[in-house]
């Protein structure tokens, strides 16, 4: 009834009056799906397999963010359009102040699992539905997420959803302890249950350890098991919680029983213990990797320079510095520019201008003066993108650069509310072209305060990481799963890409199209657009980077080069390159 109440007197929702389903946007969605990327990822093989439990019974099972929004879903395809009039479906909104009282917003609200069944939803459009709801944690107990399992028409005793709830308590525990374990590969895991029989194969909590014994991550089992009162947890050393040190770790490993692998609490109770040794030794903790904002964080993986690069990007977003971002086609120039945009707070515009494209009518955009002072007015206050400036036609450089400093007359930088954020995208070395006198020199240094440079594919050492990425945008929301053969992934891993990402994109929506089944093999692999060896032999000084992004695989890197494999061994021979010790 409180919660009723609040609906109304908050939310100004009407209990009398059915509301139809609130699914995001298109863009929306992609954006939520990005932020959740880590966890779907980490949570996906987990929910196949407990949807294969379900699907007999009509089951929807639902995976929202910490916002309410449906990120993943699996449902019968043969019920689609009634899933989708009911909210069951990907890109729905369940929060509780546009949906009432329901399973995603009520569980968001409590933090605990709930199962809100028929009349027990607020809005008359639910109260067919049976919805069970289990939160998720992640590894510095945040609530991150919720999974939902609900039926459009269900039995009317809300006693029959006892096993649905069972099914979401424990594979919202399994999923927290999947992203735990993905979280802390280089520290110490305690994995600790009250039963030894299922220790080493299903525990029921867990907590990482760094070096020095304190606790840096951990599962909501374990803070519920280690401090019922919702005391203090994270950041505390074992020894304050457990009659055990860091030091006695090594004992709980696999090579005893589990039953003799006893622990205690301080409070006395019995639990047995199963300890995972730091894969790579212990990572050091004093100088940890800067945290990168949400829309950074899902534009490259496990990359040196992709990490360095976006580094710099976070560290540039918030200054009023111009940008210059440089980068072959297809590489995502344009993609970084918008994440540094969306890197600062609030609903802010976004223009771009495509420097290749000015041509008859639109050349007025520079040759008026009072039509691009109106370009800029549009962009007050957010970001104003000059695509493809090495293309900006010689006579258009000196209107470009009047433009400029009549903005700077009429003070539109001023404040950061009227400032405009410059950001200058360009497939062309413009230093070069300056030194050619093909670019003027002083438009340059106005627009190049600070030169960010994106990798091109080829290059890449996330391309695995890439390659899963893309392929799950290409088939969310499909009821299977689709995946590479490893001879596809080694056939593309091994391709020159003079498109780059944007070849990929293209390769893998067509590679979806054309397979049958849900593994995707070579004879679904079109062919590359371009002719073998297009992308020419490399400069012996990008060999080395081509060997790292191949694994030092010699004959990956020959064929993405279209040389010999004889050639890749003489001329790193010649250079002394070595492959570096394995970590």
């Amino acid at each position: 009834m409180q919660s009723w109440r609040r609906c109304v007197e908050q939310y100004g929702l009407d209990p009398a009056r059915p509301s139809p389903a609130h699914i995001v946007t298109e863009t929306r969605l992609r954006e939520h799906r990005e932020q959740a990327e880590r966890l779907i990822a980490i949570a996906r093989s987990g929910l196949e397999a407990l949807f294969r439990q379900i699907v007999g019974q009509n089951y929807v099972l639902m995976l929202a963010d910490a916002q309410g929004v449906t990120v993943d879903y699996f449902g019968d395809p043969r019920f689609e359009e009634d899933l989708r009039r009911a909210g069951l479906y990907l890109g729905a909104d369940w929060s509780e102040d546009l949906a009432g009282t329901c399973g995603i917003g009520s569980c968001l609200v409590a933090g605990e699992p709930v199962t809100i069944h028929q009349t027990d939803h607020f809005d008359l459009m639910h109260t067919r539905l049976s919805c069970t709801a289990a939160p998720i944690f992640d590894a510095s107990g945040v609530l991150a997420a919720v999974l939902d399992i609900s039926l459009l028409r269900s039995p009317q005793p809300k006693i029959s959803q006892s096993l649905a709830m069972n099914l979401v308590r424990t594979s919202a525990r399994r999923i927290e302890m999947a992203n735990l374990m993905a979280m802390t590969r280089g520290d110490w895991v305690l994995r600790f249950s009250t039963m030894p029989e299922f220790l080493d194969v299903d525990p029921e909590a867990a907590v990482a350890l760094d070096g020095t014994g304190h606790i840096i991550g951990l599962t909501r089992g374990a803070q519920q098991a280690l401090a019922p009162d919702g005391g203090p947890v994270l950041g505390e050393r074992l020894d304050s919680l457990m009659e055990l040190s860091v030091d006695d770790l090594p004992e709980l490993m696999r090579g005893r029983p589990t039953e003799d692998r006893l622990i205690r609490l301080r409070d006395g109770q019995a639990m047995f213990g199963h300890a995972i040794a730091p894969q790579r030794g212990p990572l050091p903790r004093s100088a940890p990797a800067p945290e990168l904002p949400a829309a950074l964080r899902n534009f490259g993986g496990e990359d040196p320079a992709i990490r360095r690069l976006l580094v710099q990007a976070a560290r540039l977003a918030p200054t009023g510095i111009p940008l210059l971002i440089r980068g072959e086609t297809g590489t995502g120039k344009e993609r970084l520019a918008r994440a540094i945009h969306d890197c600062q707070p609030g609903s802010r515009p976004f223009v771009t201008v495509n420097c290749a494209a000015l041509s008859g009518a639109d050349r007025t955009l520079l040759a008026e003066t009072a039509d691009g002072l109106r370009l800029v007015e549009g962009a007050r206050g957010g970001t104003l993108v000059f695509d493809n400036l090495g293309d900006l036609p010689p006579e258009l450089q000196g209107r470009l650069l009047r433009l400029l400093s009549e903005v700077e007359t009429q003070a539109f930088g001023s404040g950061s509310a009227g400032r405009v954020r410059l950001i200058s995208t360009t497939r062309q070395d413009l230093a070069e072209a300056v030194e050619q006198g093909r670019f003027r020199e002083d438009l340059f240094f106005r627009l190049a305060g600070a030169t960010l440079t994106v990798a091109p594919l080829r290059l890449r050492q996330d391309f695995d990481w890439l390659l899963d990425r893309l392929l799950r945008q290409r088939t969310h929301g499909r009821a299977d799963s689709y995946r590479l053969s490893p001879a596809a992934r080694a056939q593309l891993k091994s391709r020159p890409w003079p498109g780059n990402v944007r070849e990929l994109m293209n390769l893998l929506d067509v590679a979806v199209a054309l397979a049958e089944a849900p593994v995707i093999d070579l004879p679904d692999l079109p062919p590359a657009p371009m002719p073998e060896g297009h992308a020419g032999p490399a400069t012996e000084e990008s060999l080395e980077a081509i060997l790292a992004a191949c694994g030092w695989n010699m004959s990956c890197a020959a064929r993405r080069l279209g040389v010999d494999r004889s050639t890749i061994l003489r001329r790193a021979r010649r250079l002394g390159l070595v492959q570096p010790p394995r970590r």
